[in-house]
């Protein structure tokens, strides 16, 4: 075999991968767009409920994928700032400010607090000392709201309605709701790519890749990790005001680190790394669920086995089992 049949077929041809990783996720948009038309023939109301919920979690499970795929740093506590997104929503509400233009740089700007916050003492951990400091933020922050009498404490805190645009109650409507959804979805894709694309995101690669030699050459990776969380907590609040305005309900639920489980395996079960994997994995994941739970009521049973085998046989996640697949389709289209 020559050396240039040897190589994957990345490397052969790697403006044809990034060419059809644009063109899925292109067609992967196009047809989310297409979903409320094809949604009328049956349950409409059902569908778009689920589609709606899945696009929300695949907002936060690209900010974690920013800081686990390309930072390598595993955090326990990532749904704390669903919960920090959601409560801003609902506190602001309660007082009567329902416009969503300001609860959601409120929610952003809270989100980025905190992440400073605890970014600044539990980076200067690492490994399972890190994973441990962030579950700990995760449940002290859970147990705070839990307190929040006021707000409702551990039962919620039930909103009036869904949050209004310049005074206009344009997201009471559930298609438009997901159509602003699906756009902020987009809009977080296209950024975060174009982040981990920038200076900034190739410093972040090689601090996960050899942090002693980043050192080395001038690059502090304390600071350029700090930033990556700020970034990552600051766009999952944002999921958070989406996630409160459709459900319609802040409860301390949200930021347990059982969901912050649940975010880790969207973006293992999506592919580490690839953050259109991330948006595959939070619909999988969420779909599967549903579907598992209309065919029996212990299906995490069957829910769990798939994870740990998707989790030691197939390394990449779906990301990564599509472009094997590709690269066999176009080693076999070589002379």
């Amino acid at each position: 075999m020559s050396q240039q049949q040897a190589l994957p077929a990345t490397t052969l041809a790697p403006a044809s991968a990034a060419a059809w990783r644009v063109s899925f996720v292109a067609l992967l948009f196009v047809a989310l767009a297409l979903l409320p038309i094809a949604a009328k023939l049956g349950a409409e109301g059902y569908i778009l409920n689920l589609v709606t919920r899945a696009l929300i979690f695949a907002i936060a499970a690209i900010s974690l994928d920013l800081i686990l795929g390309h930072g390598a740093l595993v955090s326990f506590g990532h749904a704390a700032y669903l919960g920090i997104g959601s409560y801003a929503v609902g506190i602001l509400a309660s007082h009567g400010v329902e416009e969503v233009l300001l609860q959601i740089p409120v929610a952003i700007g809270a989100g980025a607090l905190f992440a400073l916050a605890t970014g600044a003492v539990s980076l200067r951990t690492s490994g399972v000392y890190y994973i441990m400091s962030t579950l700990a933020f995760g449940q002290m922050l859970y147990f705070f709201a839990v307190s929040l009498s006021a707000y409702g404490g551990d039962d919620g805190l039930t909103l009036p309605g869904r949050s209004t645009i310049l005074g206009m109650p344009l997201l009471k409507a559930d298609t438009t709701f997901y159509y602003v959804v699906l756009a902020l979805l987009g809009a977080t894709y296209v950024l975060t790519l174009r982040i981990t694309r920038s200076r900034f995101g190739r410093v972040l690669n090689g601090i996960r890749e050899n942090p002693a030699r980043m050192k080395a050459i001038g690059f502090e990776p304390f600071t350029y990790q700090l930033a990556a969380c700020i970034i990552a907590g600051a766009t999952c609040a944002l999921a958070g005001v989406l996630l409160a305005n459709q459900t319609g309900f802040v409860s301390p639920a949200y930021m347990t680190w059982q969901r912050s489980g649940e975010l880790l395996v969207m973006v293992i079960l999506g592919g580490i790394g690839s953050l259109w994997g991330a948006i595959i994995g939070a619909l999988s994941f969420l779909l599967l669920e549903e579907v598992l739970s209309l065919i029996t009521e212990q299906w995490k049973l069957i829910l769990g086995p798939f994870l740990v085998l998707v989790a030691l046989g197939g390394y990449g996640g779906i990301a990564g089992l599509a472009d094997t697949l590709r690269n066999k389709l176009v080693r076999r289209g070589q002379p």
